[in-house]
């Protein structure tokens, strides 16, 4: 990640080319998105995660010997499968373990230090992936064939807990898939508002990831020092999902909600306008923000979802905000090729914040009506 922009645009890849194929791997994960939750709801979490981990290693190790688009297209379809069959199945096993320990109410203490954990290693890859790229652009994703491997052992030897799984999931897998989608979006209202909310903060946090190196390069910031500002940000992230659970029960539900779509709109549309290096204090901000968001919003949707479909509740998530990124990243790529990157973190900005406003309002009317029931 350190360098991913600069390693696309040296194989003579465009700014348009990077959100076209992003946006080709969210349709990816999109597809198989609800299924492979399914699948992990009826088969188990473990061997979701270990079909996923292992798509994940196939598709490092064709980035690792690809030269073009094509190539980098083949290595993001595999790493799309391999995230379809992960995301939602870890937060799935992490809760339903704790659902058999009777500790439910440690989830979003443990969910934050996870996301801690990933966040200060992705912030010690940051720093070793931008010096290891003084060799190559290319040896960093060498490095990362041993650490995806590292992920498919693990995920062989994690241990699947007990859950209620479907009834018939074998049988009638449609059925159950079509029944889940309408309890979560049609009849569970707070549930889908909440799923929703996640998707819109979820999706803006996404887009601004790989806005954030080309935005590095308008900065005229060196590329020594993408690596070590890749890491700061992970670091912000990092500490306050430690203590999201803290921030959690101190802060009531809706001044919350309402502060973390405030902070990460102020911060995306500041960065926007900002042409200068205070700009990566804006950055810091937003990526601040993003490390209370991620659990706190788990946690939320965690509450309101049964254990039997708990995997692909999570995947109905990101099925969302990969169809959203699909359908926008490419304009915002080719907006920021034709006129100005600012341009496009500005007709992106705009375009969260009143998708994200509408949602945040309809959440806020449903928590307030379920208080006063």
């Amino acid at each position: 990640m350190p360098v991913i922009w600069l390693f696309y645009e040296e194989n003579g890849l465009a700014i348009s080319d990077l959100f076209l194929i992003q946006a080709i791997y969210s349709v990816t994960i999109a597809l198989i998105e609800i299924p492979s939750g399914y699948v992990a709801d009826v088969l188990g979490r473990k061997n979701s995660l270990i079909i996923g981990t292992f798509f994940g290693l196939l598709g490092i190790i064709t980035y690792a010997f690809s030269f073009g688009f094509d190539g980098f297209l083949l290595a993001a379809l595999c790493l799309g499968i391999g995230q379809s069959f992960t995301s939602g199945s870890d937060t799935a096993l992490m809760y339903d373990t704790l659902v058999q320990l009777n500790r439910t109410d440690d989830f979003i203490k443990l969910e934050g230090r996870t996301i801690s954990m990933g966040n200060f290693a992705e912030a010690m890859a940051f720093v070793v992936g931008g010096f290891i790229a003084e060799i190559s652009l290319r040896t960093p994703f060498y490095y990362q064939v041993g650490i995806a491997f590292v992920g498919f052992v693990t995920a062989l030897l994690l241990i699947e807990p007990r859950f209620h799984r479907l009834i018939d999931g074998r049988s009638k897998p449609w059925k159950n898939m079509r029944n889940i989608f309408r309890f979560a979006v049609l009849e569970n209202k707070l549930l889908r508002a909440y799923i929703c909310y996640s998707a819109i903060i979820g999706v803006t946090t996404l887009t601004m990831a790989w806005f954030v190196q080309p935005y590095f390069e308008q900065l005229d910031v060196e590329v020594v020092y993408f690596g070590l500002i890749g890491a700061g940000l992970n670091l912000a992230v990092a500490l306050p999902s430690f203590y999201a659970h803290i921030i959690e029960r101190k802060v009531n539900t809706e001044t919350l909600l309402s502060l973390i779509f405030l902070l990460i709109m102020t911060c995306y549309l500041t960065a926007a306008y900002i042409g200068s290096l205070w700009g990566l204090l804006i950055l810091l901000l937003f990526y601040l923000t993003r490390g209370v968001a991620t659990p706190v919003l788990r946690d939320y949707m965690n509450r309101h979802t049964p254990s039997n479909m708990r995997a692909t509740v999570m995947s109905i998530r990101s099925f969302i905000i990969r169809v959203f990124f699909a359908s926008t990243s490419p304009i915002f790529g080719y907006a920021a090729d034709l006129y100005s990157l600012q341009y496009a973190l500005y007709l992106s900005g705009f375009l969260f914040l009143f998708t994200g406003l509408v949602i945040l309002i309809y959440l806020l009317s449903l928590t307030q009506k379920q208080v006063i029931d």
